[in-house]
């Protein structure tokens, strides 16, 4: 059975503070998150709005992009989250 690896963006909230990061269960992740689980950027700058994420099968595929994302300019990642989520929802209600 192949696995399904998931890069993520979590906002602070509409063009707050973003977190990139990379999972291989996307829902247990941000729950960790949202309920500050994991202590670090994200506790301490209340980044916990999944705005944006893409899978993959791969995760060399999965590492790769979130380091490519990592390194892309602000507005870069601002116009990814704009183009698949304009109104910045929380997509973890719908995983």
């Amino acid at each position: 059975m192949l696995k399904t690896y998931f890069i993520y963006i979590l906002a602070s909230k509409k063009n707050g503070t973003l977190y990139i990061g990379v999972t291989n269960d996307l829902k247990r992740r941000v729950y960790e998150h949202k309920n500050n689980l994991v202590k670090g950027f994200t506790t301490e700058y209340n980044v916990d709005k999944l705005v944006y994420y893409e899978m993959t099968e791969n995760i060399s595929v999965a590492i790769a992009r979130e380091k490519q994302l990592k390194k892309w300019k602000r507005s870069y990642k601002l116009a990814l989250i704009e183009k698949n989520n304009p109104m910045w929802e929380d997509l973890y209600t719908s995983l």
